[in-house]
C-alpha cells in the first residue's frame, strides 16, 4: 500500500475561515491525505489566508514566507495559498508571492486533493483570476439556493459513501459537506450562511465572499450533532451577518426557530450568535437570544460607530441614542447579558466632534469587550475614494486614545460582575490551574475566566462566582459542574 501524502493547514483570520480549514481537512482526509499539526512534517502546507484589512494580510503573506522556508529542511515540498486573500487576488498574489507554489480560490475547494496533486507532481494549476462574487448570484435572495456557486461549506460532498469515511470524518451536513476537525477542544465555530448583501463604504469583503446565501436548517443541525458526538459542547454560529439568516429561505425569522433546536441537542451545553447587525435586530430575535435556555445572552453588535455623520459615510445606520435604546431593551430583558462590538476611528471626515460622541456612547454602553481599529483604505471600496482622508499619525493617535477608553471601561464592566455567578465552559487546564469562558465571553475575542478552588476538566461547565478581576478577565471561585 502506497505512503500517504501528508498535508499540513494553516488558518489565519476569523472563525468563518477555521470552518473552511475543516472542511478541506474533512475532503483530503477522505481522499486519503494523512493530515499533520506541523507544516515542517508535511509534503505540501495549507494556508488559509485572511485578506481583510492590511495587517491581516501581512500576516498570511508571512505565514506563506514561513512555511516556504521549510522547504529543504523538513519534509515539505510545496506551499499553497487558499482563503480569503488567495480568492481576493488571485493571479496578482501569485506573481507578487512566487513562494507560493499554488494559488488556489473558492472555485478549487471541491476539488482541492486534486489540485494538491498536481502541485507536488510538479504540474502548475492555473491562479484564478479575481472576480466580483456578488454578480455570481441572482440579485434577488429567494433564487440563490438553487445557483450553482461554489460557497465553502456548503459545496456538495465528494462521492463517497459513510462507510469508506475515515475516522473523524463525517457528512457534517447530511450529504452536502464533508468535515474533520482540526482542533479537540470543547468548542467549535459552525457555519450559518455566506457571504453579505450590505454595501458598508470600507469593507471589501462582500466582493470576494459573494452575496447572502443561508445554509438550510436541517445542515445546521446536522452539523451541531456530528460536532456533539466529537465532544463539542459550544458552538458559535458565525456568518458575515446572521441577521439577515432565512432572508433566502422565506423566513426572515428563521433564526429565532432555529435556536431552540440547535439548544435541544444532546450533548451541546450552549449556543453562541456571533456577528449581529444593530439595523437587523428585532424584538423576536432578542428574546429568544435572552430567553432560551442553552442559548447565550450575547450579543455581537457591530456598532462601527456612533456619530451619525460618519455612520451616514459608512453607508451605515443608527446613532448613539439609537444603540443605547437597543441596549436598553436587550439588558431589561437580561441585566447580565454580554454586548461586544468593533469601532473604526480616523474615517475620512471624521471631525473631533464625532470621536468625542464615540467615546459618549463607549462611556454609556456598558460592553463587555470592545475592539477598536485605525481606518485604512481598502483597495476597492468606496471609502478609498473619499476626500477627508485624516493623516495616519492623526488616525495613530484617535486609535491609541479610543482604545485606552475601551481598556479602562472593559475592566470597569468586569468589576460590575463582582459577586455574580457566571457559567463558565472550561477550555483548558494546565498545571492545575483550569481557564474557561462565561456566556459573555466569545473564544479569541473577549476575556476569560480564570477559575479557583475546584478539580474540573475540559469540556465541564461550571458554576462559578465572581471573586476578582483582571482587567477584562474575571477570577472566580467554583461552585460546582455539570459533567
Amino acid at each position: 500500500m502506497p505512503e500517504r501524502r501528508t498535508v499540513a493547514l494553516v488558518t489565519l483570520g476569523c472563525a468563518r475561515n477555521e470552518v473552511d480549514s475543516e472542511e478541506l481537512a474533512g475532503r483530503l482526509a477522505a481522499d486519503g491525505w494523512q493530515l499533520v499539526e506541523d507544516a515542517a512534517d508535511a509534503e505540501v502546507a495549507v494556508v488559509n489566508t485572511c485578506g481583510f484589512v492590511e495587517a491581516a494580510k501581512k500576516d498570511s503573506v508571512d505565514a506563506l514566507l514561513e512555511a516556504n522556508d521549510l522547504k529543504g529542511v523538513g519534509r515539505t515540498q510545496a506551499v499553497v495559498a487558499v482563503g480569503c486573500m488567495a480568492e481576493r487576488y488571485g493571479k496578482e498574489l501569485a506573481d507578487a508571492l512566487p513562494e507560493a507554489d499554488g494559488v488556489l480560490g473558492f472555485d478549487d475547494y471541491e476539488d482541492i486533493s486534486e489540485r494538491l496533486r498536481t502541485i507536488l507532481a510538479g504540474g502548475v494549476h492555473a491562479s484564478h483570476l479575481p472576480r466580483d462574487r456578488r454578480k455570481l448570484l441572482p440579485v434577488s435572495p429567494a433564487l440563490r439556493q438553487s445557483a450553482q456557486v461554489a460557497l465553502p461549506g456548503h459545496g456538495a460532498a465528494p462521492d463517497t459513501g459513510p462507510a469508506d469515511l475515515p475516522p473523524g470524518v463525517a457528512p457534517a451536513s447530511g450529504p452536502r459537506t464533508l468535515r474533520r476537525r482540526l482542533a479537540d477542544g470543547p468548542f467549535a465555530a459552525v457555519k450559518l450562511a455566506s457571504g453579505c448583501d450590505r454595501r458598508c463604504a470600507f469593507c471589501a469583503i462582500p466582493s470576494f465572499r459573494g452575496a447572502f446565501v443561508s445554509r438550510r436548517p436541517s445542515d445546521v443541525l446536522a452539523e451541531t450533532r456530528w460536532l456533539a458526538e466529537q465532544g463539542v459542547r459550544e458552538i458559535m454560529l458565525v456568518s458575515e451577518n446572521n441577521t439577515s439568516y432565512g432572508k433566502d429561505l422565506g423566513d426572515l425569522r428563521l433564526l429565532e426557530t432555529l435556536l431552540p433546536e440547535l439548544a435541544a441537542v444532546e450533548g451541546i451545553e450552549r449556543v453562541r450568535v456571533s456577528y449581529l447587525q444593530p439595523a437587523e435586530m428585532r424584538p423576536g430575535l432578542i428574546e429568544v437570544l435572552t430567553s432560551t435556555p442553552k442559548v447565550a445572552p450575547y450579543f455581537d453588535l457591530s456598532f462601527q460607530h456612533s456619530a451619525p455623520a460618519v455612520l451616514r459615510a459608512m453607508r451605515r445606520f443608527g446613532d448613539t441614542d439609537r444603540f443605547l435604546e437597543l441596549l436598553a431593551q436587550v439588558r431589561a430583558r437580561s441585566p447580565e447579558a454580554g454586548v461586544r462590538s468593533n469601532f473604526i476611528v480616523g474615517f475620512p471626515g471624521e471631525t473631533e466632534a464625532d470621536l468625542a460622541e464615540l467615546e459618549r456612547f463607549l462611556g454609556l454602553a456598558g460592553l463587555d469587550a470592545i475592539g477598536v481599529f485605525g481606518y485604512s483604505d481598502e483597495e476597492g471600496t468606496e471609502a478609498a475614494g473619499y476626500p477627508g482622508k485624516l493623516e495616519p499619525d492623526e488616525v495613530a493617535d484617535r486609535l491609541a486614545r479610543v482604545s485606552r477608553l475601551a481598556e479602562e471601561l472593559t475592566a470597569q464592566r468586569a468589576e460590575e460582575r463582582l459577586g455574580s455567578t457566571v457559567r463558565v465552559l472550561v477550555e483548558s487546564v494546565e498545571d492545575g490551574e483550569a481557564t474557561g469562558r462565561a456566556e459573555h465571553q466569545a473564544p479569541e475575542t473577549d476575556g476569560l475566566v480564570r477559575l479557583v478552588g475546584g478539580d474540573v476538566r475540559v469540556g465541564a461547565m461550571v458554576e462559578a462566582k465572581v471573586i476578582d478581576t483582571e482587567g477584562a478577565d474575571l477570577v472566580a471561585e467554583c461552585c460546582g459542574a455539570t459533567p
